[in-house]
């Protein structure tokens, strides 16, 4: 028998890191759900829309594609590694770093990040609701907690 959790919450409910951590798990598995029909996982699609979205000719770092997107650089290269199987990412070497890569978006890559896109955005439209109806102060806040 337990003597039940030492918390100064009323309920699971009235703990935002649990709603967040709820609220999280639905919207991936919604994810999840948008992104099969384009052969993505939810971390490919971030990856490759991020690439897409800077759009350098250049490209950018697997550093800096990681910083970008808030995940760690280990995860980012073993990710990319798949993309480039796919023929979405290619990977050079950087010529100011022999040892770092840039990576860029193929053009199939390109054309895949914005098909999924227009997919991904209408799943969060569904999920959230609209741009206009989310309250801006939760935007902020979440925009606050990221930095």
């Amino acid at each position: 028998m337990t003597a039940g959790l030492n918390t100064r919450f009323e309920s699971d409910d009235a703990s935002p890191g649990f709603m967040l951590w709820r609220v999280t798990n639905r919207w991936q598995a919604v994810m999840r759900r948008t992104l099969a029909p384009f052969d993505l996982t939810h971390v490919q699609f971030v990856l490759l829309a991020a690439l897409t979205w800077r759009a350098d000719p250049e490209g950018m770092t697997q550093v800096d594609l990681a910083q970008t997107v808030r995940t760690d650089p280990m995860m980012v290269s073993q990710v990319l590694r798949a993309l480039e199987a796919k023929g979405l990412v290619q990977r050079r070497v950087d010529p100011a770093d022999a040892r770092a890569r840039r990576v860029l978006a193929t053009a199939a890559g390109a054309d895949k990040a914005r098909t999924a896109n227009a997919a991904v955005e209408a799943a969060d439209e569904e999920f959230f609701g609209p741009r206009s109806a989310a309250p801006m102060s939760l935007l902020e806040h979440l925009s606050h907690l990221d930095r």
